[in-house]
């Protein structure tokens, strides 16, 4: 007897993928998520970005950008049939961890108060993200069976 074929999710009220990939896929009682950012699944607008007139990045608010991504990640989950707390490891990749690290761990604290139940975490440092964004999860979830 074999692991069940992976099915690929495609949330529809999530923003779209940057590149030809799923937003998640369920092998399996585990979810993976590709890679979540902040876009607005709407208008594509990434929250708190100001841009330069050629489209650098000016400024940008890393806790707009936090709690626009978690937004992006429960949509993806509960599209999935997954709730917040099926999650159990995130990846978290920031462009500046210097500057944000502090204001990301106290939004983070916002989602999940109890260290106890809260998913494992990685936090890494990058140069940069596909998109101007300042921020990018990586998430696993177990799914209970009967969902």
């Amino acid at each position: 007897m074999g692991i069940a074929q992976p099915t690929g999710i495609d949330a529809g009220g999530a923003p779209r993928p940057v590149g030809h990939y799923p937003h998640a896929r369920r092998v399996g009682n585990l979810l993976f998520l590709s890679g979540i950012g902040p876009r607005d699944p709407e208008t594509n607008a990434i929250p708190g970005n100001e841009l330069y007139a050629d489209g650098r990045v000016r400024r940008y608010d890393i806790v707009a950008q936090a709690h626009a991504v978690f937004a992006n990640v429960r949509t993806v989950l509960e599209a999935s049939g997954a709730r917040w707390e099926d999650l159990v490891d995130v990846t978290v990749y920031l462009t500046d961890m210097l500057r944000d690290f502090r204001l990301y761990n106290q939004v983070w604290a916002e989602y999940f108060p109890d260290p106890a139940t809260a998913p494992c975490r990685t936090t890494v440092g990058i140069t940069a993200l596909p998109t101007p964004i300042a921020i990018e999860l990586k998430c696993t979830a177990v799914v209970a069976d009967d969902r």
